[in-house]
């Protein structure tokens, strides 16, 4: 089984390289994807994972559809989830079109840092470009969370990690 890369590997520092356009509906490609939706699929944290995080160098990263199985409660404070079943997203060479410029600070951890988290500030509402595992070229808005998502797993194929932007890092309680 392939283990997600941690922080050390000189491969989470580096930027990735786009995927060539005529090999996005290839076998490796897919073969990747598959890997990438195995892994973030046992990972019961996890929400995202970028293709440098399991040592493929490649522009590219998936967003778990669990992420669309929860909702705020009244309180805001707490989140419970509610049954569905949604697909990931895949996001093959993704840049960003556009960021707010409001932004808020939040916890974030990482699938490369076990037990770190810390805040990161980042941006509540962004637009990126990028292709679907068909080669299909597509944008998508986010806000909230999958903004923030959209951002973190970005910095992975760029070579940047949270704990290069947080304000504090510290352990799981």
């Amino acid at each position: 089984m392939i283990k997600i890369i941690q922080v050390g590997n000189p491969i989470l520092r580096d930027t990735a390289k786009d995927v060539p356009l005529n090999e996005i509906s290839s076998i490796k490609i897919k073969k990747i994807l598959d890997k990438m939706s195995k892994i973030l699929g046992g990972e019961k944290d996890g929400i995202a994972l970028a293709a440098p995080q399991i040592g493929a160098p490649l522009r590219i990263f998936i967003v778990s559809g669990k992420i669309f199985n929860f909702k705020k409660d009244d309180d805001e404070n707490t989140v419970s989830a509610f049954p569905a079943a949604f697909s990931n997203l895949i996001f093959i060479n993704p840049t960003i079109i556009k960021l707010s410029k409001n932004s808020e600070g939040s916890e974030e951890g990482c699938l490369s840092m076990y037990g770190k988290y810390g805040i990161v500030n980042r941006a509540k509402k962004m637009t990126i470009r990028a292709y679907d595992e068909n080669g299909k070229i597509f944008e998508r808005g986010a806000s909230g969370l999958l903004a923030k998502i959209f951002q973190h797993e970005i910095d992975h194929l760029n070579g940047i990690l949270f704990i290069d932007k947080a304000k504090k890092i510290y352990d799981a309680k």
